[in-house]
């Protein structure tokens, strides 16, 4: 009867020794699992810290991109617009007002042509020019016609007054040239008139013996 007892509570050491192992063991396994879960966590938490500072560069250089766009296309467009505006001023006089186009060439003949005689070195010279005169301006074509008279009178002047080796020359006759201008000009303008509209002057003959 005595032993019994005795045995019962040897047992349950035995059986209390065995049972401490198997709760350490199972105690480090959820251990090593929580570490594991934490590595877990941790590496994800890495993953979408580095998914995030990477998809951010990338937006940022897809901002930096677009704002390089924008500022190229208002550069073509501050480029484009002051390109049309320089044309619209090259339009324009220095007045600032819209340049008007240019009325039709009018031209006066004069008929017949004129014909003088000058001494070359002893030798008489024979000259003979036909030309005609360019105005826009009607009032001023009107003017050279009414004082044609005078005009002629004093071209023949003007002509009998060159020399044969001026005349011989191109740069003599084209200096000729802007004496006869200036002096029809000058005929309107004691007139009445604008010489400045009388614009231009043309030799349509010239003939030297």
């Amino acid at each position: 009867m005595s032993d019994a007892p005795a045995a019962a509570p040897e047992a349950a050491a035995k059986d209390g020794d065995k049972a401490a192992p198997a709760a350490a063991k199972g105690g480090s396994k959820k251990t090593l699992i929580i570490i594991i879960a934490a590595v877990v966590v941790a590496l994800g938490a890495g993953g979408g810290a580095a998914w995030f500072f990477m998809g951010k560069g990338h937006a940022d250089e897809e901002v930096t991109a677009d704002a390089d766009e924008g500022e190229e296309a208002a550069e073509e467009e501050h480029d484009a617009k002051a390109s049309k505006k320089e044309k619209g001023k090259s339009r324009k006089d220095k007045k600032g007002k819209q340049a008007e186009p240019k009325a039709p060439a009018l031209y006066v003949k004069y008929e017949p042509p004129f014909v003088v005689n000058f001494d070359a070195k002893g030798v008489m010279r024979f000259l003979q020019i036909s030309m005609e005169v360019m105005t826009r301006d009607a009032p001023t074509s009107e003017v050279i016609k009414q004082h044609e008279p005078k005009i002629r009178n004093n071209m023949l002047m003007l002509l009998g007054s060159q020399t044969y080796d001026t005349l011989s020359s191109i740069e003599g006759k084209e200096g000729l040239r802007k004496q006869a201008l200036e002096t029809i000009a000058k005929v309107v303008e004691d007139e009445g008139g604008e010489g400045k509209k009388v614009e231009d002057l043309y030799f349509t003959s010239f003939v030297m013996q």
